[in-house]
């Protein structure tokens, strides 16, 4: 074996050209017995029209297995880990009788990870207050709310439903999207850029106005971004919003049979603290993995990064399709932005997977049930949810990975210098 880089290797194989001639003759006198020709029998078809017909088919059968045999023997007494797929290629200059070939490859490398007690680790934790509970509240209500056309001469004002026509134009010129009729929107939800909404609040239904917009520099839509357009809207009905009082009819409607308003703000809160707690959780497990990336030093096989690539371009075209893009399979997506994600994920799996092994971290089945279990709590039939993924080696084996993190997320934190952080309610939501 020859070292041709850091984890680039080449092995010579030889084989006897004897013994490969000898298998092919062997598997097309097998398969004699079953081919069939047009004028001959089942099993009575000549070997001559039989090696005429399958002869290269089988030959590059057996010399595929062969070879693959003598490069796995090879490896296997060399004592290394094989990263990919080798690179095969016949040599010229094999002596008579015998083939050789030269197998290209990468090998694993070495995971050097450094010392954990002298990383630095920011820890997040925090809590359900009465305020996040009051806001999930006002998120149900408004899930609920009715509207009421408002008397006639009265404002639009924010929280009312409006329905305008509106017609822009840039330079004297219309645009693609800039006009509706009939078009309905929330006064102060932010579904309008601000100087839209700024225009239609205060008007009253029949009234119409004329007013400039410039569209932000950002804006999606390239045709318009950084210009100034004027606007004609027309105010044609305002509606305003009716909340539903928050009481046990309330409760009731929202599935809650026992405790009222009090069980309704009790079963919030176990459903934010259950989703505050996996936010933290994959916050917390995110610190881990950035101070994991930085302590270790190790290369990566470039078989690898470029496996991970393609599994990263193939989603990236599934997820364009799903979206209803034409032609996402044609997409042109350049390969190389993923190649950054590609080595962090290559360099954490390796990383993982060398901290899991010398730490005794695997998944125990004890862990997986208690993770399948708090899962399956968010749903109306635990017990469904719990057996569709207990059934299905597929969906273990996510689990298993995710149990698998938390188990090394958990390691790292006690041998790094931690620093604890409480975290307001909104500033987790919304990271």
């Amino acid at each position: 074996m020859e070292t041709l880089d850091k984890l680039e290797r080449r092995i010579t194989l030889t084989l006897s050209a004897e013994e490969i001639k000898n298998e092919v003759e062997t598997r097309l006198k097998k398969l004699a017995r079953t081919v069939k020709a047009d004028g001959f029998r089942p099993g009575k078809v000549p070997m001559n029209v039989v090696a005429q017909r399958y002869g290269f088919s089988v030959q590059y059968e057996v010399m595929n297995d062969k070879v693959g045999a003598a490069f796995a023997q090879a490896a296997g007494e060399a004592q290394v880990r094989v990263a990919g797929t080798p690179r095969i290629s016949e040599k010229e200059d094999a002596a008579e009788g015998q083939l050789q070939f030269d197998a290209v490859f990468e090998v694993y490398p070495e995971v050097v990870i450094g010392d954990l007690t002298a990383v630095e680790i920011e820890r997040a934790s925090a809590e359900v207050n009465d305020a996040a509970i009051d806001r999930t509240l006002d998120i149900l209500r408004k899930q609920r709310r009715t509207f009421t056309e408002r008397v006639a001469g009265e404002e639009a004002t924010d929280g009312d439903r409006v329905t305008i026509d509106f017609d822009g134009s840039i330079d004297g010129e219309r645009f693609e999207g800039g006009k509706a009729e009939d078009f309905q929107f929330l006064l102060g939800e932010g579904r309008m850029l601000e100087a839209f909404e700024k225009a239609v609040r205060g008007m009253k239904a029949g009234e119409s106005k004329t007013f400039p917009l410039k569209f932000p520099d950002d804006y999606h839509g390239s045709d318009v971004a950084g210009k100034e357009a004027d606007f004609l809207v027309t105010l044609k009905k305002v509606e305003q919003q009716n909340l539903p009082v928050v009481d046990d009819a309330f409760a009731e409607s929202l599935g809650i049979t026992e405790g009222g308003v009090e069980g309704l703000r009790a079963d919030i809160r176990k459903n934010l603290e259950r989703e505050v707690k996996f936010r933290v959780a994959a916050r917390n497990k995110q610190a881990v993995m950035d101070a994991i990336e930085k302590a270790v030093t190790f290369d990566l096989p470039k078989a690898l990064v470029d496996a991970e690539v393609e599994r990263l371009v193939a989603n990236a075209r599934a997820d364009l399709k799903q979206r209803g893009i034409k032609d996402a399979d044609k997409a042109p997506i350049p390969a190389e932005m993923f190649t950054a994600q590609a080595e962090r994920r290559v360099r954490l799996g390796l990383s993982l997977a060398e901290l899991v092994r010398a730490n005794a971290l695997s998944a125990t089945p004890d862990q997986l049930r208690a993770h399948i279990e708090e899962m399956a709590q968010s749903y109306e039939r635990p017990q469904d949810v719990i057996a569709w993924y207990m059934g299905d080696q597929q969906r273990m084996a996510e689990v298993e990975a995710v149990v698998i993190e938390a188990n090394v997320t958990d390691f790292v934190l006690g041998q790094a210098k931690v620093t604890d952080k409480v975290l307001g309610f909104d500033e987790l939501m919304g990271a």
